[in-house]
């Protein structure tokens, strides 16, 4: 067994899951710390696949007895329909996009420097975000209409432009919507399930000649280091906003996207350029 490769999986999954549900983005920590690790190869590709689905099971566990709820009450309860509706309007946006433009937009700037001006410029847009008058209008993501739920949906499709931020676009665009901060957390949270297990089950497919039972142990290290790294950091995040803002998350994309720049520019690390 390979611990190089194992501990790769475990930092990796960790990553995962401490940047999955913050307005950090995921993707672009994963490609920068998989740059660095050089772990961007096909087996790495198909590994976050895997640590994906770790960090949305620990979402959908800790949001369990209201998933249920739900669908326990789609045949009958107006508020259950409602809330899936809103769902499934809200994943649309990026589903569709992402299918129309996703091979473009991978190809141009799935890469590190790229990645590390969208962390920047998404610092920035949390910043004006946090600093503009914001007016509570929903308090509680039951009181989300369709419309609302299409904005939040156009919202989390920016996240396709890698280091934009997939939870951190629905919860900021959220903000501008009139969602509090609670609403606009969780709302982010129950989108991620439809769209990160479709996207993890289409390119599982996809990918489905890369995976092999030797990588198993790798797997399986990085799946429960996400599912348990996620788990924690949901919780965190719900009682961190109860008092907070999300002004120290631009500071350190603004930090983290300059420090890269910086080290690719002064040849301390070799970053792939784009």
């Amino acid at each position: 067994m390979d611990i190089a490769l194992l501990l790769k999986a475990l930092i990796l999954g960790i990553v995962e899951g401490l940047t999955e549900f913050l307005p950090v983005s995921s993707t672009g920590h994963l490609i920068l710390a998989g740059d660095l690790l050089h772990f961007n190869d096909d087996k790495g590709k198909v590994f976050e696949i895997v640590i994906q689905f770790g960090a949305i099971l620990a979402v959908a566990w800790e949001y369990r007895v209201k998933i249920i709820r739900v669908i326990m009450g789609l045949r009958r309860e107006r508020e259950a329909q409602r809330f899936a509706l809103n769902l499934t309007i809200a994943f649309m946006p990026l589903a569709v996009l992402g299918l129309l433009f996703h091979k473009t937009i991978k190809a141009l700037l799935f890469q590190p420097i790229p990645v590390a001006l969208a962390f920047i410029v998404g610092g920035f847009f949390i910043l004006w975000a946090e600093r503009r008058q914001h007016r509570v209008r929903i308090e509680s993501i039951d009181e989300l209409d369709v419309i609302d739920a299409f904005k939040l949906g156009l919202a989390q499709a920016l996240a396709l432009i890698p280091g934009t931020s997939r939870s951190g676009a629905t919860i900021i665009g959220g903000l501008f919507f009139g969602l509090s901060r609670k609403a606009a957390t969780e709302f982010s949270f129950f989108l991620a399930i439809p769209t990160l297990t479709a996207a993890t089950f289409y390119l599982a497919y996809k990918e489905r000649a890369l995976f092999s039972a030797d990588d198993f142990g790798m797997f399986s290290v990085g799946f429960v280091a996400a599912f348990i790294s996620a788990f924690i950091c949901v919780r965190w995040l719900l009682r961190y906003i109860s008092n907070h803002d999300f002004v120290p998350f631009a500071w350190y994309r603004i930090a983290f996207g300059l420090a890269v720049i910086a080290t690719w520019q002064l040849g301390w690390v070799d970053w792939s350029s784009p």
